[in-house]
């Protein structure tokens, strides 16, 4: 039926010169190779009024399809209500606790929503700069969509079906709703999302793509749940719970353009210290409570922590006895020092997954010194006495173990930087910064799906790797292989001696990464990390970690220094 409406029109396209012409569901001709619309309407024949006269007019369609094409009115907090979900989802999905979507975090939201003045209260802030052009609107316009209720939000699993529902954010009467939409057809697809990005007064917690983590992080920490922030940011840029581009989970009602393109489409991927920093802010902004005590049976402890790391890292399992020894010298396993408290704003807040790691190189250190001699000189020795007595436990061999990590760590690098690289920033979806550039969008991304069908014709279809399961671990040592790369098993026979009845170390020695600690509110940071400063098997070690932790390593050295102060009592000094 199109093609006979649309054959008699052979003008080529103004925009691609393509002869290729559908109908609209509105009547109008459009170009099928660049979506370009264009004034001329299909003629239909009619014999009502006069008979044999040709007339033009333009099909209003379905109402539902209008509907569709004008979008819903929605507000940013909507949208990141959205992504909330989805990410909920998809960490109960890796076996987070159920209780993790429903109860806390969605408890935590409303929360947000009530301080943030953006629902839950009587005047929300969202119409408090309105109040004054109100009075001035005719009540006499036509119907809009209904858009998502979160006002009568009760969990993020009964969001679905109150799409359609009328419910507002405040008392907020159809007057008010007709100001609010005037405001939405140029700058953005949201309501307020070109006032969203204005300057907010201090004190009030602008919400972000880091911030969804961060709440994320605070649901996961109240549950105690066996997950790091490490091991979150890492699950986020593996692709196993939505961040990027997470704006496409969008109904199709919810049009995104203009402003909103600004605050939901990310440009790169998080970062530790902002989620954690994020985090922080967050729990004092929601004044909320102490949380559950981080005790010595939670996974979040540094004597379990360490555990994972010193098996991911391929170490003596002997190093654990040295690392609880460690812990308990400086009280850093105790509930007050682990649990946050976001009342006690002087508190230091944990990372733990840092303090871990940081807590296993001092050990190290007591026990190698990792100044480019002792641990080469024992791993000589340690090998000669491996070769002459193959029976029995194995002697640790640095040297050994460098070189095994290093070919591992270099080969789960180069894959993490090809992954990296073929990274797709740029979601499927064409997105726009304002309606008039849709046609020439639209047109563009034609282009290049176009050239990409062309490309992959000519090199051959590229089989995209499956997506693996997510693993808490990402360097994996099996005991029971034969060819002698897993340390797990190996003694620290001749690096200790025995004194009393206890073990110690044979050499004496020990260098401090800092000799002063600067003061953190005055220089921004503990220490600073320079690495032709330290020795290379300090920096060998730490790279590593930082590489499991995806952390910068000037992150886990500020962390070991803190923690040789701590051990050897020396005086914090302002720079």
């Amino acid at each position: 039926m199109e093609e006979e409406d649309t054959r008699d029109y052979s003008e080529p396209c103004v925009q691609c010169s393509v002869v290729n012409w559908g109908l609209t569901d509105e009547g109008r001709f459009y170009c099928k190779s660049c979506h370009n619309v264009i004034e001329r309407t299909k003629e239909v024949l009619t014999s009502d009024v006069v008979p044999n006269t040709k007339i033009q007019s333009i099909s209003r369609g379905f109402r539902k399809r209008k509907k569709i094409d004008k979008g819903w009115e929605w507000y940013v907090c909507e949208g990141f209500q959205y992504i909330l979900k989805k990410q909920a989802e998809a960490l109960q999905t890796l076996g987070v606790c159920p209780k993790m979507k429903d109860e806390i975090l969605c408890n935590f939201w409303r929360l947000y929503l009530q301080k943030s003045r953006q629902a839950y209260c009587t005047t929300p802030a969202s119409y408090a700069s309105k109040a004054l052009s109100i009075s001035d609107v005719s009540t006499d316009v036509e119907t809009e969509p209904e858009r998502i209720s979160i006002h009568g939000l009760s969990s993020f699993s009964e969001s679905d079906g109150d799409l359609q529902t009328e419910s507002s954010f405040g008392h907020v009467s159809s007057i008010g709703k007709a100001s609010a939409r005037e405001t939405t057809s140029v700058c953005s697809g949201s309501v307020d999302g070109d006032s969203y990005l204005l300057k907010r007064k201090k004190g009030n917690l602008r919400m972000s793509m880091p911030m969804t983590l961060s709440f994320c992080y605070i649901a996961l920490l109240w549950l105690r749940e066996p997950v790091t922030l490490s091991d979150l940011l890492r699950f986020v840029i593996d692709g196993h719970i939505p961040y990027l581009n997470a704006f496409q989970c969008f109904p199709e009602e919810m049009k995104l353009y203009g402003a909103d393109l600004k605050i939901f489409r990310v440009e790169s991927w998080p970062v530790y210290e902002d989620v954690h920093n994020k985090m922080s802010e967050l729990s004092a902004f929601l004044d909320l409570p102490c949380f559950p005590a981080i005790t010595d049976s939670c996974f979040l402890h540094p004597n379990i922590l360490c555990i994972k790391y010193l098996m991911e890292a391929n170490l003596p399992d002997e190093l654990h006895n040295w690392t609880c020894r460690v812990v308990k010298k400086i009280n850093f396993g105790e509930a007050d020092f682990l649990t946050l408290d976001p009342v006690n704003k002087s508190a230091r807040k944990v990372k733990y997954d840092v303090l871990a790691v940081a807590i296993i190189i001092v050990v190290l250190k007591l026990l190698f010194i990792l100044d480019d001699q002792y641990e080469w000189l024992y791993a000589n020795f340690a090998g000669k006495r491996n070769q002459k007595n193959k029976e029995g436990c194995l002697w640790f061999d640095f040297k050994k173990w460098y070189k095994v990590i290093k070919k591992s760590v270099d080969v789960e690098q180069k894959k993490l930087d090809e992954e990296r690289a073929r990274c797709l920033w740029k979601c499927e979806k064409p997105l726009f910064y304002s309606s008039k550039e849709k046609s020439v969008v639209l047109k563009k991304r034609q282009m290049v799906v176009n050239l990409q069908r062309q490309f992959g014709t000519l090199s051959g279809s590229m089989q995209v790797a499956e997506k693996q399961s997510p693993s808490s671990f990402q360097l994996n040592w099996a005991e029971e292989n034969t060819d002698g790369n897993c340390f797990h098993g190996h003694i620290l026979e001749g690096i200790l001696q025995e004194k009393g009845n206890s073990l110690t170390t044979m050499n004496t020695k020990y260098w401090l990464c800092s000799v002063k600690l600067c003061n953190e509110k005055i220089c921004g940071q503990l220490t600073h990390y320079k690495e032709s400063d330290f020795p290379q098997s300090y920096q060998f070690v730490l790279n590593l970690f930082s590489f499991l932790l995806r952390v910068p390593a000037s992150l886990i050295h500020e962390e070991v220094c803190l923690i040789e102060h701590k051990l050897f009592k020396t005086k914090r000094h302002r720079k």
